[in-house]
Formats: structure tokens, C-alpha cells, sequence
């Protein structure tokens, strides 16, 4: 894995630590993070992504906890074997519910048409990562 693959917004109401830890969970559930996978450092990422590298260590040392990950002696940090398992689909919706949530609340709030919000989405979800 690349540390370039992370997308920080310093700006976001969620910590950076939590945007860490949230998009390597949906990376390692949707199958782009095969088990065995090593991450890049908690330097680079940091040095990547212009953040304390305290901040990424927290992210890491919480999936770690949770078993997503798992420290590999001499190589750093891990995807680990049980995390890789295939999730249910109704697990990986329970991973985008907080931000479909959040997405509806911010186009209400601006009073967004629900049609073009769709649209807009559609678009999006048609990019290339």
C-alpha cells in the first residue's frame, strides 16, 4: 500500500486519526487490502500527509487493537489474516451509513435538490479512483 492512497482532509469535523482508521477498514472490507498487506510507515504516511506522526500511530494502534491489523517484526505494521475475510454486505453498507448519513444532513441543510444530489453521486462513483 501506497501512503498516498490515503485521501486527509485536516479541515474534516472528524480527527485525522479516525479518517485514517475509517478508510483502511473500508479498504481491507472492499478487498483492496488483501490480508499480509504491509502499510506504509507511520513516518511516511505522516511525512506524506504533512500530520504528526502520533496521529497516525493512534490510528494504526487502534486497528490493531480491533484486529484489522498486526504488527510484523522487522516489516511494520499488517493487514492481518482474520481482518481479510470477506464481509457480508450489509457490513460494508455499516461502514457508509455514518457517511450517507452526514451526506444527507449537509444537503438538507443547504437545501440541495435530492435528483441532482443523486446525479452528482452517480458521476463520482463512475471516476476512477
Amino acid at each position: 500500500m501506497d501512503a498516498t492512497l490515503l485521501h486527509i482532509q485536516p479541515a474534516a469535523e472528524q480527527p485525522i486519526y479516525r479518517q485514517i482508521a475509517e478508510q483502511i477498514r473500508r479498504l481491507v472490507a472492499g478487498g483492496q487490502l488483501a490480508a499480509g498487506t504491509t502499510l506504509p510507515s507511520v513516518r511516511d504516511v505522516a511525512a506524506t500527509h504533512a500530520i504528526n506522526p502520533m496521529t497516525v500511530s493512534k490510528a494504526y494502534s487502534q486497528l490493531e487493537a480491533e484486529g484489522v491489523l498486526e504488527r510484523q517484526r522487522g516489516k511494520g505494521m499488517a493487514v492481518a489474516a482474520g481482518a481479510a475475510a470477506p464481509p457480508s454486505p450489509q457490513q460494508r453498507w455499516d461502514l457508509l451509513e455514518p457517511a450517507l448519513d452526514a451526506l444527507a444532513r449537509h444537503a438538507r441543510e443547504l437545501e440541495l435538490p435530492p435528483d441532482e444530489l443523486l446525479a452528482r453521486l452517480r458521476l463520482r462513483m463512475e471516476e476512477p479512483a
